[in-house]
């Protein structure tokens, strides 16, 4: 069934006020989603699924993002799935093939008819009394339809679709040129020849740098404050070597478990030496720029590594285009927007055709939706997180949030593989809810994320938290996890079976 086929039998139901109940519903048809669906079709055959996914495509964030460049910073043995091996051999992938990885992922274990486009949902409603979740979902051109489930699984992903971070700086109406925000990148844009300043030092900058680089007459990046960038082969030398002499899922499973046990290695270093860690990345960046440039002005942060995450330059890339004369750095303040750019804290003007806003993602949670238990509405924010997966007092509902330190896929797996041993031990023994109870047990709570980049910060108020004991704490370290998660017991102090 394809997207327009969807979304017109759905308006059909939602015409004669027809519902539909299903045994599962997953919000999301992402990377996350996907792979959740693989796993529903694999370990839980009898139970009744569909994806609701409120945009027209497949994808999620791989569909969404269109700007030049856009790629993983994650390898894809780690970002990819552990059932389905990565074939290509670029490790650090563009975002087509990691797009037309999810798509061929889900022909493949033929989720792709349990995907219902163009389905936004704007409430879910839990009622005890029926042990089910209502869901009022908006569907085509604005009607409603409901759909219930015994299980909701959240896969919507972390942040707005509709808006990414905008600061509210002065004179931005005054501003002549293009001002483009990269998570709605205009279909087209030519660049070429034109000069181009982008705001931010994140990821998403450090992307864009050095591939519109490549045409325009100059790109400079503007940060406040240094960011650590590291720089690693976009090809994995040991895949390639390790696909050429053994079955692929082998190949694939042995440096997957290589990445995963080299970043959490990396990760306790940062941490625990984070001096020597710093100084370590800080000298590589001035191996790549040369004895001659200030690393000490645009390269030294004024935090520890994995204080915030790690940005990465595939093949030095970023690194390249600044040696060439192609790109630079700037690292001063913005006073104000001016017709032809922007002045700056400094008394310095940049003059730009195009302004790239790479300000960062707005946090969203639940893909915007509204949450009631038994009549009352849910605020998160005063929630506790189980084992990273439920939340305390919400009854059969999981959402998949990945790492903050590592690939966001590695924990999405295993909340996937835990929903699955979840609804299968419920069925066996008769059980229709569980429900996380907080209790004494619990500890104190406090934020979920260490991290202190700039899009965690402005979300504290809306984050769930997490307790200081087990399960309560939200673990960033995949072997905990897996000790946790994938092995531990389902029947424990917390969780109440009914």
């Amino acid at each position: 069934m394809n997207q327009a086929q969807t979304v017109n039998k759905a308006a059909g139901r939602a015409a004669s006020g027809e519902s539909e109940h299903l045994d599962v519903i997953v919000i999301g048809a992402g990377l996350s989603g996907i792979g959740a669906a693989c796993y529903l079709k694999t370990r839980c055959p009898s139970k009744r699924f569909v994806l609701l996914e409120s945009r027209n495509e497949i994808g999620g964030t791989w569909d969404l993002f269109r700007y030049p460049g856009i790629r993983s910073d994650s390898d894809m043995y780690t970002l990819g799935f552990s059932f389905r091996p990565w074939g290509n051999d670029k490790s650090i992938a563009e975002g087509p093939a990691i797009l037309q990885y999810i798509k061929d992922t889900a022909r493949e274990y033929q989720v792709e008819q349990d995907i219902r486009f163009g389905h936004y949902v704007k409430c879910a409603r839990w009622d005890s009394g029926t042990g089910r979740w209502t869901l009022e979902v908006e569907v085509g051109g604005g009607e409603s339809l409901r759909y219930s489930c015994n299980f909701l699984y959240m896969c919507s992903g972390y942040y707005d679709y509709k808006q990414g971070y905008l600061p509210q700086w002065q004179g931005l109406e005054k501003y002549g040129g293009l001002l483009v925000h990269p998570q709605h990148w205009p279909e087209g844009l030519d660049y070429a020849g034109r000069r181009v300043v982008v705001i931010g030092s994140g990821a998403t900058a450090v992307t864009l740098v050095p591939e519109m680089a490549k045409r325009a007459a100059h790109v400079t990046m503007l940060q406040r404050s240094p960011t650590y960038i590291i720089s690693r082969s976009a090809r994995d030398g040991t895949a390639i070597f390790l696909r050429r002499w053994l079955p692929a899922k082998l190949a694939h499973n042995l440096v997957r478990w290589k990445n995963v046990l080299l970043t959490l290695y990396f990760y306790k270093a940062a941490k625990k030496l984070p001096g020597f860690v710093s100084r370590h990345l800080i000298a590589a960046a001035r191996k790549h720029l040369g004895p001659d440039y200030d690393v000490e002005k645009h390269f030294t942060p004024n935090y520890g590594p994995w204080d915030q995450r790690l940005c990465l330059a595939p093949d030095a890339d970023f690194f390249t285009a600044i040696r060439a004369g192609r790109a630079s750095v700037v690292t001063d303040r913005i006073a104000a927007f001016t017709e032809s750019g922007l002045q700056l804290a400094s008394g310095e003007r940049l003059d730009a055709d195009i302004i790239v806003t790479a300000t960062g993602l707005k946090v969203q949670l639940m893909g915007g939706m509204q949450l009631f238990v038994d009549g009352t509405a849910v605020d998160l924010s005063e929630k506790l997180s189980y084992k990273g997966i439920m939340y305390s007092d919400i009854p059969n509902m999981a959402s998949a949030w990945g790492y903050t330190n590592a690939s966001w896929t590695l924990k999405c797996e295993l909340i996937s593989q835990y929903v699955c041993r979840l609804l299968n031990y419920m069925q066996a023994r008769g059980y229709t809810t569980c429900t996380p109870r907080r209790g004494d047990h619990a500890g104190s709570s406090t934020t979920t994320f260490d991290l202190t980049s700039g899009y965690l910060q402005r979300a504290n108020d809306i984050l769930p938290k997490q307790g200081t004991g087990n399960p309560w704490i939200t673990y960033q370290n995949y072997l905990s996890d897996l000790r946790l998660i994938r092995f531990g017991s389902l029947e424990d102090k917390t969780m109440e079976f009914t």
